[in-house]
């Protein structure tokens, strides 16, 4: 049965307090003839580190300055996914593909940014990657509103080739884990696997920072777009509100 009260603005209890600024079934952006409710919680101020993890734990992620976690009221596909960074070794192949990018490209640190080359690289990865074909592009507010506004301690990750811009990704950071908010590269540049590389650098970052996990999102089974998150193991997933360990 649907919340009577769903689409009333309210406030959530937590610290610091948040205003549920969007709640609505709609069709589901992951699986066909689905619906899915992802109530939008806006905090009372940004969050510091610790908070972050307490709803990264929880499960949240983050789209610009609001939270949200799936609360669909009969599928339980989306399950958050982390990697425990103390006890993953990469494979040979992730290796590989990491020391060629340390040794032809160049990896920056920075606040999250828009200009046009970033706004032209998310919509040539929506667009030529073939995900969200019914959405249309996004200009430069969007791509602020989406990827440079923040509720918490984020960064940017860019990917240069020969001084060009080719991939972006955007991070959380809390007092125990970096999350991976968003990537989009250039599709020339297929052949660096900037996707592969964005985790095995934010893993590497981790790790200098003394963390303990990297969070990936969200794995849903059956999406596959979503899929190769379950390729990094071992990996935890939260089912049930337990974080159920998946070993290689």
């Amino acid at each position: 049965m649907t919340d009577p009260h769903a689409h009333v603005p309210r406030i959530v209890d937590s610290d610091p307090p948040e205003l549920v600024v969007y709640d609505r079934e709609q069709p589901c952006p992951y699986l066909k003839d689905r619906s899915s409710r992802l109530p939008l919680r806006l905090p009372s101020r940004p969050l510091t580190r610790p908070e972050l993890e307490e709803r990264l734990q929880a499960g949240d992620r983050r789209q610009g300055y609001v939270l949200y976690r799936p609360a669909c009221n009969e599928c339980r596909q989306c399950e958050a996914i982390r990697l425990p960074v103390q006890e993953y070794r990469l494979s040979k192949t992730q290796a590989r593909i990491l020391r060629r990018a340390e040794k032809e490209l160049e990896i920056r640190i920075a606040a999250p940014s828009v200009d046009e080359r970033r706004v032209e690289l998310y919509n040539r990865h929506k667009s030529e990657r073939g995900l969200g074909d019914e959405q249309p592009e996004i200009d430069a507010e969007g791509y602020r509103a989406f990827l440079v506004a923040s509720s918490c301690d984020t960064f940017e990750l860019s990917f240069w080739k020969d001084n060009e811009l080719i991939g972006v990704a955007i991070c959380d950071r809390s007092s125990e884990s970096l999350s991976a908010v968003y990537c989009c590269y250039d599709p020339q540049y297929s052949k660096y696997s900037l996707g592969t590389i964005s985790i095995l650098h934010q893993l590497s970052l981790c790790k200098k920072w003394s963390l303990d996990w990297l969070y990936l999102g969200l794995y849903i089974s059956g999406c596959q777009a979503m899929e190769y998150k379950a390729r990094y193991l071992p990996h935890q997933r939260l089912i049930n509100d337990d974080w159920v360990t998946f070993e290689r």
